[in-house]
């Protein structure tokens, strides 16, 4: 009879996420889009299991100059699946409205941490917290993937997506270029439109104004160290608890205000 009741009362092993299901409709609209490409980085082994980075390229419309490069990374905490979802639905508008694009190479990673998303785990299935081993001789297939990107295409600017649970409202990490904040206090206006922001003083442990950090954990990501000009580095949070759609439009508004007002700075400085 307790053999029974155990197997009654057992709660059934929980399904991995898919990683293909999300990115389908990407993958779908690759294959025919003039504007977006697939282009899955190098497999690597976990276990018994080869899995690869999701990366994606999005070509917007030339405006004459060099494409602005921008790299977008989402979900390298596997347990905050807005910040993919979101990017997923950010890259399916631009997808439809080129001209949102305008002017720049878009370079996105919807799943940086591809164990850790199916397990719904912060951490990857080795056990690191991905975002502290950043520019520290990590021996990460994922991290050093990544800094191999960080090197390779000198973005002018990145952006990390995260969702924090200790938050109630929107926030921002503000870094690298000193025009960072100029851009930062417009997205977080944007999302405000969905979420509210976090204005506390302390912000997962920072001094924060109006929901702005400057300072950051050792090992995040981020632009190469001894890397110049510095990049604009931005890191924008989502309150974890908040329903998943309005986190997703929060991070659709934020990344469009992004490339709106950089575009303008770009187009200001080169009248001058």
């Amino acid at each position: 009879m307790v053999e029974l009741l155990n197997k009654t009362n057992a709660r059934p092993a929980k399904e991995p996420r898919s990683i293909s299901d999300l990115l389908e409709p990407l993958v779908v609209r690759s294959r025919n889009s003039a504007s977006l490409l697939h282009k899955p980085m190098a497999r690597f082994e976990v276990g018994e299991k080869s899995y690869h980075l999701p990366r994606f390229l999005f070509l917007g419309p030339r405006g004459g100059a060099e494409p602005i490069r921008v790299g977008i990374f989402a979900a390298i905490h596997g347990d905050e699946p807005a910040t993919a979802s979101g990017l997923v639905r950010f890259v399916e508008l631009l997808d439809q409205s080129p001209e949102l694009a305008r002017d720049f190479c878009l370079f996105i990673y919807p799943v940086c941490n591809p164990t850790g998303y199916e397990d719904d785990t912060r951490y990857s299935r080795r056990g690191r917290d991905l975002n502290r081993e950043f520019w520290n001789n990590t021996s990460e297939p994922e991290v050093q993937q990544l800094q191999t990107e960080l090197c390779t295409h000198a973005f002018d600017g990145i952006v990390s997506l995260h969702a924090d649970d200790t938050t109630d409202g929107v926030y921002g990490f503000v870094r690298g270029a000193t025009l960072t904040k100029s851009l930062v206090e417009p997205a977080l206006q944007a999302a405000e439109l969905f979420l509210p922001r976090n204005t506390l003083p302390l912000i997962d442990g920072f001094a924060a104004q109006n929901g702005m950090i400057r300072e950051g954990y050792q090992g995040m990501l981020s632009a190469p160290p001894k890397v110049r000009p510095r990049p604009f580095e931005i890191v924008f949070e989502t309150p974890h608890l908040a329903p998943m759609a309005l986190q997703e439009q929060a991070v659709v508004v934020a990344l469009l205000s992004i490339l709106a007002e950089y575009r303008k700075m770009i187009s200001y400085a080169a009248n001058l």
